[in-house]
Parts: C-alpha cells; sequence; structure tokens
C-alpha cells in the first residue's frame, strides 16, 4: 500500500473547491472564502485507511498553467468540481479538464478521476442523469459524488472515496463493459487460491479458508459465517462449491461480486497480503526481501525452510512415489510467472530410473539455489507463499547466514551443511562422468544424456560421522581463470584433481592447476585417477601421480570408474564432504576396523563413561579416515592413538570395577 495519499482538486471558478476543503477541515461552511487554500495534510491516525493524505487546492486566478501541469503530474487521484446547478461546469468535465488530464499524465498509469458535485443544497434534483453517460465513456472515472460545502453533506465521504480510488482501485480489477474481472486480476487470485489450498485438492475446506481468513484479515470467520458464504456461491453457481468446499471458480466468483458491490478494498486487501502491487505484479519488497551477507559467508536453508518445502513436495507428489513426474513439477510451478528449472536440473541432483527428480533431489536443487544465488531463493519462495503459509515477516526467515570462514578455519570446526567441491581436470580427464556419478548414474545411464541438457554441477547428500552433509560438485572448465591463493581458499571447501590414467598427457594439467593455485592454499586437495576400469599408462610428467602426493604430502591418487555395472561408490564423496569439513587434517584410507582404539573409546562412550575425553575421541576418529601425512604428523597420530587406546582401557576397567561393587 501506498506510504501517502496525494489528492488535487480542479474545476472552472466559483464552482466550490476551496470550501469543500475548508468545510473538511473545520466541519463547518466558512464565512470567508480565500482564492485557494494552502496545502493540508490529515495525519494517518485520522483517516480511515491509516495513510498520511495531503489535499491540494488549485485556483485558476492565482496559479499558472505549468504549476498546473506539475500539480497534476504529482496527484494520485484528481477530483474535478462541477456545480450541480451549473450547466457550463459541468460541460467542462468533457470539453476541459478530462482531455487536459489525460494529456499531462502517461496512458498506462493514468491517475484515478472522481467527478464532484457540489451545491447540492442549491437544487431538488440529482445531476446523475447528466453524469452517467459521462462515467461510463471514461474508465477512469472512478465514481461521482454529490455533495454540499454548505451543509457539510457527503464531504467526509468525498475525500475517502477519494483515497480509496488510490489505495483501492477498481480500473486493475474490473472491466465495466465486459461486467468481469480483467485477466491480470484472475490471474493473481489464482495464485492466491493455489498457494491458499494447502492439501492440493482444487477445494479450499474450512479449515483453508478460516486460514485464509485469518492470513487476510486477522479474524476466522464463524461456522454460520462460512455456510453463509457457500451458500451465496451455490445460489449462483452450479460448480463454484464441491464437497462443502470452496473451488477456484466460486473463489473468483466471491472477488467479482465484491467488486460489483464497491467492496473492492477486500480484493486489494487479499492481494497486498499475497504480495501485490497497484499494478497486481508481485513487489520487489515481497520477492526480494533485504538479506546481509558479509564477505566470505554462504547461505543456507534453516530447519523451517526444509519442512515448509517437503510440504510444497507432498501436496504436489499425487502418486505419492517420492518423486515429481513433469506433470507434478509443471503443476508445482503453476503459482510462477514462468518455468524456473530447464530439463539440466534432471542431471543436476538425484533422479529416480525414469528420470523423474526424487524428494532428495528436490530438496537438493533449492539447498544449491540458495548456496549459489540467494536472492533467486527468496523469489522462489515468494512465489510458493513461504512467509504467507509459515506466518514470516518475508522470506529472509528462511535463510541461514554462516559465519565467516575465515573464523571456521581459525576454530578448525564449522556449523556449515554445505560444502562445495571444485573439479578440476584437462577435457575428456573424466569430471563429468565424477559428477553424474555421485548422482548414482553409471556410464551406460551417462551416454543417455542429452549434450545440451548437460549440467555443470552436480549436488547431493552424504553422511560424516552420521551427520547428513551437502555436496556440491562444480566442474570447473579448462579455460577458467583461478582466483588468487586467497580467494581460493573460500571460493570452495575442498578441490578435487581428475586426470585420466589412460591418457599419458591428462595428469600434467592437474599438476600445473595444484602448483600454481593450491599449493600453497588451505584449501584441501584430493587426486582422482579417473577411468580406473581402462589401461594405466605413464603419465608424461617428472613424476608419477603417486611421487607428486607424496613430495606435496597429498592423499594418494584416489581410483575411479563409473563403468560399472550397479550405480558408482559413494566413498570418495564421503571422503570429500570430510576434507570440507575438517580442511586442517589429512584422510586416510577407510580400514576395516578390529577392535581399534577408535571403537574401544566409542563402546565406553556409549556405556556413559568417557563424556571427558570426546574431543580425544574425535581427534582418534580423525586419525582412522584421515591422510597419510610426514614421517612427523604420522607419528604424531601413533602417539595420540596409543593415548587414546591405555585412556580406553583404564577407563573400562573402572567400568567393571564400579559393576563388582554394585
Amino acid at each position: 500500500m501506498r506510504k501517502d495519499v496525494r489528492i488535487l482538486l480542479v474545476g472552472e471558478p466559483k464552482v466550490g473547491k476551496t470550501s469543500l476543503i475548508m468545510s473538511l477541515v473545520s466541519e463547518e461552511f466558512p464565512d470567508e472564502v480565500p482564492l485557494r487554500a494552502e496545502e493540508i495534510t490529515i495525519p494517518a491516525d485520522v483517516t480511515p485507511e491509516r495513510v498520511p493524505t495531503h489535499i491540494v487546492d488549485y485556483s485558476e486566478a492565482e496559479q499558472s498553467d505549468e504549476q498546473l501541469y506539475q500539480e497534476i503530474s504529482k496527484a494520485n487521484v484528481i477530483c474535478i468540481v462541477y456545480s450541480v446547478n451549473n450547466k457550463k461546469s459541468i460541460e467542462k468535465v468533457t470539453s476541459h479538464w478530462i482531455p487536459l488530464i489525460n494529456d499531462r499524465t502517461d496512458k498506462d498509469s493514468r491517475v484515478p478521476l472522481i467527478l464532484v458535485g457540489n451545491k447540492s443544497d442549491l437544487v431538488e434534483h440529482s445531476s446523475m442523469e447528466t453524469i452517467l453517460p459521462i462515467m461510463n465513456q471514461y474508465q477512469d472515472i472512478e465514481t461521482c459524488v454529490e455533495c454540499s460545502a454548505k451543509n457539510l453533506k457527503n464531504i467526509s465521504e468525498l475525500f475517502y472515496y477519494a483515497q480509496k480510488a488510490v489505495l483501492h482501485p477498481t480500473g486493475p480489477l474490473y472491466c465495466p463493459e465486459e461486467k468481469e474481472m480483467k485477466p491480470s486480476c484472475v490471474k493473481a487470485l489464482t495464485r492466491i487460491f493455489k498457494v491458499s489450498d494447502l492439501d492440493n485438492d482444487g477445494i479450499l475446506n474450512d479449515n483453508e479458508l478460516n486460514f485464509f481468513q485469518r492470513t487476510c484479515f486477522n479474524t476466522p470467520l464463524a461456522p454460520q459465517a462460512l455456510e453463509d458464504v457457500k451458500n451465496v456461491v451455490r445460489r449462483n453457481m452450479t460448480d463454484g462449491v464441491q464437497d462443502n468446499g470452496l473451488t477456484l471458480k466460486g473463489f473468483l466468483f466471491l472477488h467479482t461480486l465484491f467488486i460489483q458491490r464497491g467492496r473492492h478494498e477486500t480484493t486489494w486487501t487479499v492481494l497486498r497480503r499475497f504480495g501485490y502491487d497497484d499494478d497486481l505484479e508481485l513487489t520487489q519488497e515481497y520477492l526480494f526481501p533485504l538479506i546481509k551477507i558479509p564477505p566470505d559467508c554462504t547461505t543456507e536453508l534453516n530447519h523451517n525452510a526444509y519442512l515448509f518445502l517437503q510440504s510444497v513436495f507432498d501436496k504436489h507428489d499425487k502418486d505419492r512415489d517420492c518423486a515429481l513426474s513433469p506433470e507434478e513439477v509443471k503443476d508445482l510451478f503453476k503459482v510462477f510467472p514462468y518455468m524456473p528449472w530447464g530439463p539440466d536440473v534432471n542431471n543436476t541432483v538425484c533422479t529416480n530410473d525414469k528420470g523423474w527428480i526424487t524428494y532428495q533431489g528436490y530438496l537438493s536443487q533449492w539447498t544449491l539455489t540458495t548456496y549459489l544465488d540467494v536472492q533467486r531463493s527468496l523469489e522462489y519462495l515468494g512465489y510458493v507463499g513461504y512467509s504467507i503459509i509459515y506466518e514470516q515477516e518475508s522470506q529472509a526467515a528462511a535463510v541461514t547466514v554462516t559465519r565467516n570462514k575465515r573464523i571456521d578455519l581459525q576454530k578448525k570446526q564449522t556449523q556449515r551443511s554445505v560444502f562445495r567441491c571444485n573439479v578440476v581436470g584437462s577435457r575428456g580427464s573424466g569430471k563429468s562422468g565424477f559428477l553424474q556419478a555421485f548422482l548414482g548414474r553409471n556410464l551406460q545411464r551417462q551416454r543417455t544424456i542429452r549434450e545440451d541438457h548437460k549440467s555443470l554441477y552436480a549436488i547431493s547428500t552424504t553422511y560424516v560421522y552420521g551427520q547428513e552433509k551437502y555436496l556440491l560438485l562444480h566442474e570447473v572448465m579448462p579455460e577458467f581463470d583461478f582466483l588468487g591463493p586467497d580467494e581460493a581458499d573460500l571460493s570452495c571447501d575442498v578441490v578435487c584433481l581428475v586426470y585420466d590414467v589412460n591418457n599419458p598427457l591428462s595428469f600434467e594439467y592437474c599438476a600445473k592447476v595444484y602448483k600454481k593455485h593450491f599449493m600453497d592454499s588451505k584449501t584441501p586437495c584430493m587426486l582422482i585417477a579417473a577411468k580406473s576400469d581402462l589401461h594405466e599408462i605413464r603419465q608424461h610428467h617428472s613424476l608419477t601421480p603417486l611421487e607428486f602426493c607424496r613430495r606435496h604430502k597429498l592423499h594418494p591418487p584416489q581410483s575411479f570408474t563409473c563403468n560399472t555395472t550397479d550405480a558408482p561408490s559413494k566413498d570418495l564423496y564421503t571422503k570429500l564432504t570430510t576434507m570440507a569439513m575438517y580442511p586442517h587434517a589429512r584422510l586416510r584410507c577407510t580400514c576395516a576396523c578390529k577392535g581399534c582404539a577408535y571403537c574401544l573409546c566409542q563402546k565406553l562412550l556409549t556405556l556413559g563413561l568417557l563424556r571427558s575425553v570426546k574431543a580425544q575421541l574425535r581427534r582418534v576418529a580423525l586419525h582412522r579416515h584421515m591422510a597419510q601425512v610426514d614421517s612427523k604428523n604420522s607419528t604424531f597420530w601413533l602417539r595420540a592413538s596409543l593415548g587414546a587406546t591405555v585412556f580406553a582401557v583404564l577407563g573400562f576397567a573402572m567400568y567393571r570395577a564400579l559393576l563388582k561393587q554394585r
């Protein structure tokens, strides 16, 4: 709604413009009337709509044409005043004032007009018979009011209607010639209906109607009032009520009825609550609420946002197969002005055997959008009505801004749930296959993907020490100009260097990229020996990949192939996520545990006897899963493991002693 309203009064001399303003302010007819009243501001708390209102008078005797034109351009609504006992002043409405105003305003944004017949106390007849044809001829005319400045008849009503014409205009909603709502209004109300239809059955039941009523008007409808509303629809439409609920046709009929009966403020209240402006477009403030994102921070969806998105998924997964068919996706995005997801999304997230986006894939895509483009994510949440359904001030309440990554690196811990891995390698090294394998697709399935449907991103969940995390893989093209070492630490959480074991020139690119951009970086790196099902050829480099890793204290090259019968293994992706979460540690190969210190401590922790050594347990857990490093680090971890083992045995002995005492 507008922050204020500016009302301009124009008309022929002596029709009573100034008298109307002074009678409104003083609540009595003035003994002496000046040529022109000064601009008056009525405070918000004394107006029915709680909006400050400025009333501006025009005087031909005191003002020039240029001043008149300026006032017309600033006005939100213009009252053309005529005298009901002066035919010439009525004729001037169409011959002079309306053409003048139209010439001075943009055709696509005409100001609403109100015809004001003053001095009704001087005649016994009404001027409406003369005015009605004029109103039918000009669509910009909102209404006509007959009043009297002398006996104060309809004075307050005049300015109320003027204010209402600005705040609740009829023009965008209704076409008088067709006697029906305009298409843009129907489109907006249809979206509102779909958002309010929480179970997506095409009917607003009593609970949904009450929620809608409370959301828009802050009060529920009484049971009898609900029945009265439905009975009105039943009497006028055969398919307006179904299964004792309101259909879309019935919902649209009700709003048409409100507008026809002059209660269009009801429809505007609904439209504005759901984010629409005077042009029936969703406002920028609604779609893009302010959210501060400091440098080096990321954006994630919070728990409430995921719960809401889950309800949206369930609402549209009509066959309950935990996947969205193309028809269900289309139905989900009917509340959008465009289709936000292209065919590449199906190759960015997990899908079922039919290629339909699964529940996990659906949440992953929302997570990806929030991480890469939070403004776009806020816009999408606005279309599906997050802030309305969850009764939040804005969609910004759905987003968590994470802590500065530099602080995470300093404290060697993070609370983030989404980690980014840049996948680097020469052309043909197997980067795309590595991304698609993360989504469970082997080489055979990957060959069915169209070239123009491929994606440079892949996102899914992994589990690190029982915690579900999102790993976002980004395929970096060879032409990409990398950032400097400091920026590289913050642009991603882990780097994957991919080379083709069957191509002798492939590793050279990875070695160059690592030396140039990541050798002095704090970002952990992993070397992937892709296409390991093929014959391994010696790489044309001074060092073998294994020797290169040893020299630079990297994890040994990890063999990878997506040329498998079943879905490729996810072990590598879990290791990458762990490296991203704990960048100061080094991964080592996962071994089959047979009573190691880690498991002894885990058992005692389960028994409740080792709460004080959780920190030590984490170190041992990391030792079990971290990479082989130089001899100094190996010695450190060996000492840590032996110390934890001794501590665990002592704790277990204490536990047995306590049992004997009992």
